[in-house]
């Protein structure tokens, strides 16, 4: 099969369309108008919407009259013409366009989106936030000045224990001062001569409330009775800067997240056991505080827990093309708010952009669980936790448990000399987490340290 025909065969889609020939030009143009909008796709000229390669007779006046049309575009949209051979002395001509860089894209004043395998005119909706991405590297609300706010009104502490933490983790050189402006400056948290930033007050205002101003740095806890919003078991809600909430919510699942116990057998020790991966929700929330919309006044992160599922909700939406299917496959990373996402990594609250959902997926996989769904609602996205039964978590710890100690032997074998560092990021666990398989194994004679920590190397008994 050809690519022209194995292009053909695929059918018309979100990045596809068929025309039988360039009569159909304008109609043609509205779809790729949509594509520039979009994802970027191809109209493929001599073709029925049926799929049937009828090709047509191609001069230079056909390539005038196309030309001519694609200056109904605004802004001016590059697109790749490309001329095919068919049998008879016909022709089929392939147009592609890419995804605007500046868009919304418009033909002849009206702005087109594809939806599915259809164009029609772009919702308002979608007008209006394809208009504020593109202004999203110059204009975004966290790189605007956060206008009456000085360090009086930052808790310069916080500011202050991030900058060791990032220094701690060499993820930035001591700056030789902990004066808080120069901090800022630092950080590169400070616009237009020396003004705080919106992203520095998101992340370092006093841990009170911060209304009128901003309303939107809050946080919604509840506790649920059952599997529906109808009876609250706990109910609560704070404000301050994204670290203090986010200490907030992990605080409140540490107190109400269902646990398994057992005793361990010929031991004096019980081990208790969440019901989910303490890693994996907490690289939620962060994302919850990343990625959320700020310029929402009214928007709060908040987390609910039911009898069987954990949610927990960001304001705003997904940007950039991206989807809810995308997001646990690899894929770009472009943090809605790279100023406060550069925060939480320099703090290590997050480790690389681009792969908190599908860290969040490994962990859950490496505990047998399932992978969270997420959902793009109202105004909204949520990432939804399935909770399991007792009785299932039980198990699952006990496999999971079994499956990383596999897995551990298995790399010591391999390479007796790795630490257990370079183990926690192989299995995407973390330090501590390798710490007690190693004590088990150890414990159950499987595994035996020769020399110093330093130098020595593993020994996996047979």
């Amino acid at each position: 099969m050809t690519p022209l025909a194995a292009l053909i065969a695929q059918g018309e889609s979100q990045t596809l369309e068929l025309k039988k020939s360039t009569a159909e030009k304008e109609r043609a143009c509205r779809t790729l108008c949509g594509f520039a909008n979009g994802l970027g796709g191809s109209v493929i000229f001599g073709v029925t919407p049926a799929g049937k390669l009828v090709g047509q007779t191609v001069t230079d006046r056909t390539l005038e009259e196309l030309a001519q049309e694609f200056q109904g575009f605004e802004p001016p949209l590059p697109a790749q013409t490309q001329r095919l051979q068919l049998p008879g002395g016909l022709e089929a001509l392939v147009v592609r366009v890419d995804s605007a860089p500046q868009a919304p894209v418009s033909f002849r004043g009206v702005p087109y989106e594809r939806v599915l395998n259809t164009t029609r005119v772009m919702l308002r909706t979608t007008y209006q936030r394809l208009l504020i991405e593109s202004m999203h590297t110059t204009n975004r609300w966290e790189m605007q000045a956060a206008e009456g706010y000085g360090i009086d009104t930052l808790d310069t502490s916080e500011l202050v224990v991030t900058i060791e933490e990032a220094i701690r983790r060499g993820r930035m050189e001591d700056p030789g001062t902990r004066e808080p402006m120069a901090l800022l400056r630092g950080l590169g948290l400070l616009v237009k001569n020396d003004q705080i930033s919106r992203a520095a007050v998101a992340l370092f205002c006093k841990d009170e409330p911060t209304a009128p101003e901003f309303p939107q740095f809050s946080l919604r806890v509840a506790r649920f009775k059952g599997t529906t919003r109808d009876e609250f078991l706990d109910n609560r809600q704070y404000a301050g800067n994204a670290f203090a909430l986010m200490r907030r919510a992990e605080r409140f699942l540490i107190d109400w997240m269902p646990v398994a116990g057992k005793i361990v057998p010929g031991q004096m020790a019980r081990i208790d056991t969440p019901a989910l991966p303490v890693e994996a929700v907490r690289e939620a929330l962060a994302n919850a505080f990343i990625h959320r919309d700020y310029a929402s006044a009214s928007g709060a992160v908040a987390v609910a827990l039911y009898d069987d599922r954990l949610e927990v909700i960001s304001p705003g939406e997904l940007h950039f093309g991206l989807t809810p299917d995308m997001l646990f496959q690899p894929h770009e990373s472009k943090p809605w708010n790279p100023w406060i996402a550069k925060a939480f990594h320099r703090r290590g609250i997050i480790e690389t952009w681009g792969r908190g959902t599908l860290k969040i997926a490994n962990l859950m996989q490496a505990a047998g669980l399932p992978v969270p769904t997420l959902q793009e609602r109202t105004q909204s996205v949520v990432m939804t936790f399935e909770l399991p039964s007792l009785k299932a978590r039980l198990k699952s710890s006990e496999k999971s448990s079994e499956k990383s100690s596999e897995k551990i032997l298995l790399l010591l074998r391999q390479e007796p000399s790795m630490s257990a560092k370079a183990l926690a990021e192989k299995l995407s666990l973390s330090p501590r987490a390798i710490e007690k398989q190693i004590d088990h194994l150890k414990k159950d004679g499987k595994l035996a340290r020769i020399g110093p920590a330093k130098g020595g190397h593993w020994k996996v008994t047979p």
